[in-house]
């Protein structure tokens, strides 16, 4: 059964990626023009290191709860997966969510042992109560973070991990992965695959835990 589920939950992805696509033919009538012609080309992923400085910003979580993104980050000794979605959107943030989703079910027990974030880039609308729903829309356990705030917080956050292209609609495809506090995060511009990101949290914790990553 469990195999039969991590195959639906694929084929959910490659459908929303094929209807996506599909609906790319008529740029003028469609607002999401600019996603689905960036996800025509999705297939590649660009992997890159980078020592990000998490930012020093307050963002509430899906259950109200205020919290400040350093010590969310920072205190945290388990590895993270992070990215950048709204719940209105119909294109990319689907797919991410997906893939988030996957990656939770394939951990299995050992879910708890990696914290996921996705921080709202449309925090005007995306309220507690609207991530809470979407939340359970893809089943998220307890160690899975949606992050909203002030237009200024998100704005912040996004901009502090280079992903702010100044509107919503313009956004793009981008995970960020990091093994442990003051190890490089891993940069993943494109549609990474469940896979792919398995295979940074299994890599990445062998190597910070080698002496491979630097601190800073």
């Amino acid at each position: 059964m469990k195999s039969t589920n991590g195959v639906l939950a694929l084929c959910g992805c490659c459908l929303l990626f094929a209807s996506a696509v599909a609906r790319a033919d008529d740029p003028q009538s469609d607002p999401h023009a600019h996603h689905h012609h960036m996800m025509q080309g999705a297939a590649s992923v660009t992997r890159t290191a980078t020592n990000y400085a998490v930012p020093d910003i307050t963002l509430v979580r899906s259950d109200g709860t205020r919290v400040n993104l350093v010590q969310d980050l920072k205190g945290d000794p388990r590895p993270v997966l992070l990215d950048f979605i709204y719940t209105t959107c119909t294109t990319i943030c689907p797919v991410l969510t997906q893939t988030f989703a996957e990656v939770q079910r394939r951990l299995g027990a050992d879910a708890a042992k990696v914290k996921m974030v996705s921080v709202s880039i449309d925090p005007e609308e995306d309220t507690p109560a609207r991530l809470t729903e979407y939340a359970k829309r893809y089943q998220a356990g307890p160690q899975w973070e949606f992050l909203t705030g002030t237009l200024e917080a998100s704005v912040g956050v996004q901009r502090a991990f280079d992903v702010y292209r100044g509107d919503k609609m313009s956004h793009s495809p981008v995970t960020l992965y990091r093994a442990a506090p003051g190890g490089p995060w891993i940069r993943l511009d494109g549609f990474a695959t469940p896979d792919a990101l398995l295979d940074e949290v299994h890599q990445q914790v062998a190597q910070f835990s080698q002496g491979g990553a630097q601190t800073r």
